[in-house]
């Protein structure tokens, strides 16, 4: 395994623990896809963990505007899945601390746990263990915006678009492996329905 995993790293490490899967998925969403990835897991695992976390820690390392205000910065997520990723970057770069927003039902809107608010002026670092829509990404920044908190990047372990990713503008990404799978909006425009491929309904 090299300092940063190479994108066959990471992929060959999420087959080997059974979180990476080909198929014929069906995601809430209605998105039928021929990939489906549960980061988690291989997060259960705690050597993987550490391996991916210090990967994407030395990344960021890498930039220079980044290493430089390491020590001022706030490491947020956006649930509490991007938890084992947030604390064993923050602890290879010595960021100065971990918290996160959480939703109380789907329906709800996003919100920091009482005592816990972000400051004027604050640097944040967004990070999670996979970034696919995007949408919870793009509500928490909204947050820490709204809160005059600055952003200065966006650090995941997977980068697995679809059709309807969110875009992030100039805000910094990185990430371990990018994972193109197959997407297909319907059911009536999938290959694999098609083909008669047996379906399998996820979570997200």
């Amino acid at each position: 395994m090299h300092l940063i995993p190479t994108q066959d790293e990471v992929v060959a490490l999420f087959r080997d623990a059974g979180a990476l899967r080909h198929g014929h998925f069906e995601y809430p969403t209605g998105l039928h896809s021929n990939e489906y990835l549960q980061v988690p897991l291989a997060l259960r695992r705690y050597q993987n963990q550490r391996t991916l976390a210090v990967g994407l820690s030395r990344l960021l390392r890498a930039n220079s505007e980044i290493r430089a205000i390491m020590p001022e910065l706030s490491i947020v997520v956006p649930a509490t899945a991007g938890l084992p990723v947030a604390y064993g970057v923050c602890e290879a770069i010595r960021a100065r601390q971990v918290y996160w927003a959480e939703r109380e039902r789907e329906d709800q809107p996003m919100r920091f746990r009482q005592f816990v608010e972000p400051q004027p002026g604050e640097l944040v670092l967004l990070v999670d263990d996979i970034l696919r829509s995007g949408n919870k990404l793009r509500a928490l920044k909204g947050l820490l915006d709204a809160a005059g908190a600055r952003v200065v990047g966006l650090a995941v372990i997977i980068y697995q678009p679809t059709p309807d990713t969110l875009d992030f503008g100039s805000l910094p990404l990185y990430y371990l492996a990018k994972l193109d799978a197959s997407y297909y909006v319907d059911g009536k425009a999938c290959d694999l329905c098609r083909r008669g491929e047996p379906l399998e309904r996820v979570w997200i």
